[in-house]
């Protein structure tokens, strides 16, 4: 799986890394990423989803059936992700 974000759609950055004598390599800035399980009570079912730290602010915000709507309608979120979306 790859390290993007189910809900933000966050993924990982290339920069430089930028040294005292200004000699620049390549980096990448990852997302602060982790598997969490909810309970979705409109659906009865426990999901597992890889979110990111804003992602999880964005279910806490809307909560998770609004979230993963919008997600699902920007295209983050795809019907395989999740057994079952009654959207």
């Amino acid at each position: 799986m790859s390290k993007i974000c189910q809900i933000t759609g966050k993924k990982a950055m290339v920069g430089n890394n930028v040294s005292h004598s200004k000699r620049r390599t390549k980096r990448r800035f990852n997302v602060n990423l982790f598997n969490k399980k909810f309970y979705w009570v409109e659906q009865g079912i426990w999901i597992s989803l890889t979110i990111s730290a804003a992602g999880l602010r964005t279910i806490n915000k809307l909560g998770l059936n609004a979230a993963m709507k919008q997600a699902y309608q920007q295209g983050f979120l795809k019907e395989n992700d999740i057994k079952f979306l009654g959207f």
